[in-house]
């Protein structure tokens, strides 16, 4: 695998109704690591090695996407829809956060659905384990991935953050 490490990103922490939300952007302005934390560590910590920055410069703003994370949180459910994601894995991972983005607001799934949306109608484990690895919270909903039965299942942020997204955009 050729090395691609980026030397530089940027970094910068909105406030959310459910806490700080910080982002970290390499210099396309794609997310590399997203999630609800004022700890920009706990996500250069998830970042595959071979996308991980090297240097991360501390912004006010991430321009688009900081807009996108505040428009959402106001009720722009479909803010974060432009925004690029950046991240790295294996064939069946990739497709399975494309397949994340095309969920709908509003409209979760099962994770037995998302296996059979992501092409593999038997690995609900394997689907399971994307939403698990998913570096770019919000901009990869695997918020909108729940139980059969409607349980909550797993969630990096918190269980109480996930079920506010979920009323959100109920």
């Amino acid at each position: 695998m050729p090395n691609t490490t980026i030397s530089l990103a940027d970094t910068a922490t909105a406030t959310t109704p459910i806490g700080p939300f910080t982002a970290v952007v390499d210099v396309d302005g794609a997310v590399l690591a997203s999630g609800w934390t004022g700890d920009v560590t706990t996500l250069t910590s998830v970042i595959h090695p071979t996308l991980r920055p090297g240097e991360l410069r501390q912004r006010d703003s991430l321009g688009a996407v900081t807009t996108a994370i505040i428009d959402y949180h106001a009720g722009d459910l479909t803010a974060i829809d432009g925004i690029p994601v950046r991240q790295h894995s294996g064939e069946f991972l990739l497709h399975a956060w494309d397949v994340l983005r095309k969920v709908p607001a509003g409209e979760p799934i099962t994770y037995t659905e998302f296996a059979g949306l992501a092409g593999r109608p038997a690995a609900t484990r394997a689907a399971a384990s994307a939403c698990a690895r998913n570096a770019a919270a919000l901009f990869v909903p695997c918020h909108r991935v729940l139980r059969i039965g409607g349980a909550l299942g797993g969630f990096r942020w918190g269980l109480d953050a996930k079920r506010w997204l979920l009323d959100h955009e109920g």
